[in-house]
């Protein structure tokens, strides 16, 4: 099965490595499926859609970080240059109706032309490869953090603390 984050990397001859995991019956954090993946759950990323506040200030936001972090919204308002901007993190229904996707599938490589601003934090820039949702539940993509970041066009902040 091809989905559209592998026809994207395929049509960029960007190689990578698929592993797909039963996400059937309870949703999994994205600690959980480091664990069904067997990967570093400091390599493996979950995609956040965060919205600011009012919304005609601007794009919706795709922020991708580890596992075991959580977005720190006063810090990734101060890294996108506007502090005093309101952000809040979207609700499952608001996340799902934007992007088309499932929570636990949601892939910045699935919505490259959907008007997302995308955003990883500067801590993926210590790894070689890291793993994200290629787009559905279950299917995870494994490649290069560089290839990630040329594809996507990636802002690299700092959006969580230690």
């Amino acid at each position: 099965m091809k989905l559209n984050s592998m026809r994207v990397l395929d049509a960029r001859k960007i190689p990578y490595v698929v592993t797909e995991y039963d996400a059937s019956g309870e949703f999994h954090s994205a600690t959980e499926t480091a664990q069904l993946i067997g990967a570093p759950v400091e390599s493996v990323y979950k995609t956040l859609v965060v919205l600011r506040e009012p919304p005609k200030s601007g794009k919706p936001l795709l922020v991708m970080i580890a596992a075991d972090r959580e977005v720190d919204l006063k810090l990734l308002a101060q890294s996108l240059g506007a502090p005093k901007q309101k952000l809040r993190m979207a609700t499952q229904r608001e996340a799902e109706s934007l992007t088309g996707l499932q929570v636990g599938g949601i892939s910045a490589l699935a919505l490259l032309h959907r008007g997302f601003e995308i955003v990883l934090d500067e801590a993926a820039l210590t790894l070689d490869h890291i793993h994200i949702s290629a787009g559905r539940r279950g299917v995870d993509v494994c490649l290069a953090v560089k290839d990630l970041i040329s594809v996507t066009n990636s802002k690299i902040m700092r959006v969580t603390r230690m």
